[in-house]
This record gives structure tokens, sequence and C-alpha cells, in this order.
């Protein structure tokens, strides 16, 4: 096999100069040690090798013989010798760096040679005596110093010329100390600009000064990764840092079999959504994906009105173990708050689950993830009515093609369609990473990996708790005739009557999308207990409250009260006379939605919450410290 065509028609049998053995070149003039003596070779034939020895005896030995002593190691080059290894780098180094149009020139040129050297005298158009004989010198002396005399009728026009440098030293330091201090610097200077300071200061100091192109060729032959940096930032020289290839030398970047990693992210859905029952515009939904690592299978997903909270951590956490029956074994996250949470985090360690979090600015880690979002984009999203392409160049945006204008879909035909898409389209097209479908590699993975049976999960009343949120210190305190408070509302169940409860503080959860109820644990048990004003929290979120609240204070603050509280008659009262006011009504309408879309979740499952509150400030350490993906 040879590298190209040229090279292949080059190397046809004919009566060659040297023949390589083991790690020696057979040629005129080589050097071998032969039983402790130096022989000398003199002709190397088709059938026979001519020796000289030191006391100036003649063998001739067969090739054959020869080839088999050097293979034994009988015959070996003496020591400071040049090994034929070396040579052999110098004729690739050549060979290497020469053009198309050199080898095809090359091999005119061996053809001309060998069938002159093989008697061939035959005049040749275009090709003087003289020239030929200067093509057959250099054929020689290649072989003689490389080993290939291939490599000597290479053309050498590229070598023609002074290629020294004319500019001085001087010149040459104050350029680079122009590109350094001036052109790669934060203010992203243009490089005329630092030319033209250039070129007056070694005016002043009178040395030559370069030309425009010249500077551009030095900017040019720096470091583009680490020019970036200095003039954009580390972010924007993201793109030109090297490749982080693996984890480590014995662990796999993506794990060696199903839900052994998966990663968790998020993406602001690029379609306009509006309401099922008013047709009013909800804007732009917000999807949490969690991703197989291995098998590149998404396990999990959820979509809701909410920006990126860990509500939506912890409603697709439940939904892999309602589909699944089981959590991965380690969870790659992002360093958003919502991933740091005291709920989030406990949960993980309940079921021994190992959280690593991405470096910062450096969506590489997240790959994995990141591609998927970018796929269902051009995939589904961008070919639905009211996709957001166009808001990406704000200034061609019209009434015509608005995306708000255009929107149809609705958020549970979304989630419909999505569902659809993710677990019927996207996992059964062969993914270009794997070869294979999502799909194909996920179940060759689980058998190769094994069930696991231990890792197993059951979705049942007590893991549903276990997403539930709950206060900042966890328990709330059993007041007599009452109850307990959560967020300013009063919870009672008919169990606090019984003995011993009253005064007693309890664990408490409550549901973030249905504030109407809430549940303490009594008598080793959870209990559901009910809302003073149950009929008007019933089915509605926290979030919905927490709105109502603010607009409730905001109100107190603005009167000439001294003192003011939200009370839950106050705010009953309030949210029933607000019902048709446009922040209320907008955030009502998304609920709605969003509580159809819940149904599809549960599917039967014991009644629970797809999502979790806000952390409070209490929840999350700034000055935390976590495992980080992908730094060791």
């Amino acid at each position: 096999m040879f590298a190209n065509a040229q090279i292949g028609s080059a190397e046809r049998p004919v009566a060659r100069q040297h023949r390589e053995t083991a790690a020696i070149t057979l040629h005129p003039g080589t050097v071998l040690l032969w039983d402790d003596r130096q022989w000398q070779v003199l002709n190397v034939g088709t059938n026979l090798v001519a020796l000289l020895g030191q006391d100036r005896n003649f063998v001739e030995v067969p090739v054959t013989a020869m080839e088999g002593l050097m293979l034994r190691g009988r015959v070996q080059a003496p020591e400071g010798g040049q090994p034929s290894g070396v040579q052999g780098k110098s004729a690739t180094r050549k060979l290497a760096a020469a053009t198309s149009e050199d080898l095809e020139t090359a091999s005119t040129r061996v053809r001309l040679v060998r069938g002159h050297l093989n008697g061939c005298l035959d005049e040749h158009p275009g090709v003087s005596a003289r020239t030929l004989r200067l093509w057959v010198q250099r054929y020689t002396a290649a072989e003689q110093a490389c080993g290939d005399g291939f490599v000597g009728l290479l053309p050498q026009t590229r070598d023609r010329g002074n290629r020294t440098r004319r500019l001085p030293e001087s010149t040459r330091t104050l350029m680079e100390l122009s590109i350094a201090e001036d052109y790669e610097t934060a203010k992203q200077k243009r490089r005329y600009e630092c030319w033209a300071v250039l070129k007056e200061k070694c005016t002043e100091r009178g040395i030559p000064f370069p030309c425009y192109s010249t500077y551009c060729e030095a900017v040019n032959e720096r470091s583009v990764h680490s020019q970036t940096r200095k003039r954009l930032g580390p972010r924007a020289a993201y793109a030109t840092k090297e490749f982080y290839w693996s984890l480590d030398q014995q662990t796999p970047r993506h794990g060696d079999r199903p839900f052994e990693i998966a990663h968790i992210d998020h993406t602001e859905v690029d379609v306009e959504l509006v309401c099922a029952e008013t047709g009013r515009l909800l804007f732009r939904p917000w999807w949490t994906v969690m991703t197989d690592a291995f098998s590149r299978r998404i396990l999990a997903m959820a979509l809701s009105f909410e920006p990126p909270s860990y509500r939506s951590c912890m409603a697709v956490l439940r939904d892999c173990v309602r589909r699944h029956g089981r959590l991965p074994q380690i969870v790659v996250v992002d360093c958003g708050p919502e991933f740091r949470s005291t709920y989030f985090e406990s949960l993980l360690a309940r079921f021994e689950c190992t959280k690593k979090t991405r470096p910062p600015a450096q969506a590489r880690f997240g790959s994995v993830c990141e591609r998927l979002l970018g796929t269902a984009n051009t995939q589904f999203f961008h070919n639905l009515r009211g996709n957001t392409q166009v808001t990406r160049n704000v200034r061609q945006v019209t009434k015509q093609n608005d995306p708000s204008q255009a929107a149809t879909w609705t958020l549970p035909a979304l989630f419909d369609k999505l569902c659809e898409y993710v677990f019927d389209v996207y996992d059964t097209i062969d993914h270009p990473a794997l070869g294979e479908s999502p799909r194909s590699a996920f179940l060759r993975g689980m058998a190769d990996g094994g069930a696991r049976l231990h890792r197993m999960i059951a979705y049942d009343d007590d893991f549903v708790m276990a997403t539930l949120p709950t206060t900042v210190k966890g328990s709330a305190k059993v007041s007599p005739g009452r109850g307990f408070k959560i967020h300013n509302l009063w919870y009672w169940s008919d169990t606090f009557r019984d003995q011993g409860v009253e005064n007693a503080s309890v664990p408490v959860r409550y549901d973030p999308f249905d504030v109407g109820t809430a549940y303490a644990y009594v008598r080793e048990q959870w209990v559901k207990c009910y809302s003073e004003q149950y009929m008007v929290f019933s089915g509605r979120s926290e979030k919905e409250i927490m709105l109502a609240s603010a607009e409730l204070i905001r109100r107190g603050r603005s009167s000439s009260q001294a003192r003011f509280s939200v009370t839950a008659s106050r705010l009953a009262s309030f949210i029933q006379a607000t019902e048709l006011e446009e922040g209320f009504l907008l955030q009502r309408l998304r609920e709605r939605n969003q509580a159809l879309v819940r149904g599809v979740y549960d599917n039967g499952a014991p009644a629970a919450t797809e999502a979790m509150p806000e952390p409070n400030r209490d929840d999350v350490d700034a000055n935390e410290t976590f495992e980080t993906y992908g730094e060791f």
C-alpha cells in the first residue's frame, strides 16, 4: 500500500540499488559488524551482496543468507554508526512536506532516471542530457543519504529565495511588545491603529518599521486562544480551548452502562403558547430534561411555564422514578441555585445518588444534554407554528411574522407531541455518536450491565412524600384549635385533637401546586391537612399565592397603616376580588394549563406535586463547596 498513486507508480519493481532489512539499510558504503569484524558493502545485487573486510578480503554473500544473519542479530550496525531509522525519518519528512504536484513531478523524473540507470539511453523530448545527468546525481545522492532516491527528485522550488528576516532585532522586539500591550488588550483596538502607533515609535527611535502586512502576519502567528482570551475574555475564548476528552484514565466520559451518569439541564422552548381555555397568549414554557450519558436516551422530562427552579428538578426526578423505577448513580448539573437547595440534595443523598457540578461557563462538560436540546429545537420545536426563530433578529420582527400572533399550541397539546417525539421518534433514530439508536444502546447496556435490582425505587406514597418540600425549620408547632401555619396559612386535621399532639412540633410537608392541602407526620404516619380557606386555596399554586401576598404587602406599605399583616381571610378575599386582574389572571391561566400536564405525569400514581418551591436564602450557602464534574 502506498500513500498515493504517484508514489505507487514510482515504486514499481525495478533493479533497486539498495535493500532494507531489519534495522539496517544495505547500500554501497554501509559499514556492518559481523562476528566482531567490520565489513563494508561494496555492491548490492539481485542475488549477491559484495563485502570488503578489514584485511581487504573480498566476500560475496547470497542476499537471502545476509537477510537471515540480520534477522538473527548476527550482523549489526557498529556503535556510533547512523541507524537506518534516522534515514527513513529524513525521507518521511521530505515526503510529508511534498505537495501532490511535487510527487507527480518526482514520479516522472524517477521513471526517466531508472530507465537511464537500467541502460535505456533513448532521448526524451524536453529533457536535455545535462538535466538527466543532474537528476541521476541527485537520485544517487539521496539514496546514499536517506536510503531513498525518490526524495532527491522532489522539486525544491519552495526553497528558493532569501528567507532570512530583514527587520532588525530592535524592530521585532517593539512589534512583539506592541502586539502584547496594545493589540491583545480588553480595549479591542484594530490592527491598523496598533500598527500606526508602532510606526510612530519606530520613527522616533530612528529604526526601520514593519509594513502593515508584516504586522498582521505577526499577529496571526500568535496563539488564537490566548489572543481571544485577552481581547474578549474567557467565555469567548472557550470555543478555541483544547477539548477535555475524559474524566481520568480509568473512567469513561459517559460511563460504561445506563443509569451510571445522567445530565439534568433546562431550556426555554422556542415556541409561543396560548391558554387551553381562553386562547390568551401565555408566552414560552421551560423544558427540563434528564439524559442518560451512556445511551443518550431521555430518561425523564418536565414542561412548565415556571423558570428554572428546584421545583422542575424535583419534577424530573419524580418522572424518572415513575418511568423507570430508579434514579441514576451520578447526576451532573450546572452551577444554578436550583441544584443547590437542601431538599434536592437531601433527596439525592437518601437514594444514594452522587451530584457532580459542571465547571461554570464550560458547556462541553454538559455536551450530552446541550446537544440534545439543540437537536430537539431543529427537529421539533422549530417546525411548529409560533416558533421564535425570527426573534433572534429583533429588527426583522413585524406584525406579519411575529410569533405571538401565530401562536396556536397549548401546553397540554405541546406536552403530548413532545412525548411522542422524545419517546417514539428521537429514541429510535440512529445517534451519530453511537452508531445505533438510543433505545437499542440503552437495552444493550442494560443487558450487559445487569438489572441491578437493588437500585430499584418504588413509586409509592413514601417516595412522593419525600419529593414534597417543607419549611425552613422542617417542622411546625400545632396550636390548639388552629393547627399549624405554613406561609401565613393555617392547616388543620382532626388528628390534632389527640392527646399529646397539641403544642407539639411535628414534621410538615406542603404541596406547592395545591396550597389548599398540607401534610403533617403524626402518630408515625403522614396525615393530610386542609387549609382554613380550602374552598378558595384549593388547586392554587404556591407561586400564585406568593403573587397575591406580594400585592397585598405592597398595597399595605403604600397605605397609612402603621402595621399590616397578611392573614388567610384577607388573602382569600383579595384573591376572590382580583380574579380578573392582569398579572393574577395570567398566572392563573398558566397554572390551569400546567395542572393538565401534571395529570399526565401522575398517570394514576399517588397524588402529589411535580415541582418544588424556590429555595430560601437559608437553603443555599453562597460559600458552599461542591464536587465538580470533570475536574480532578
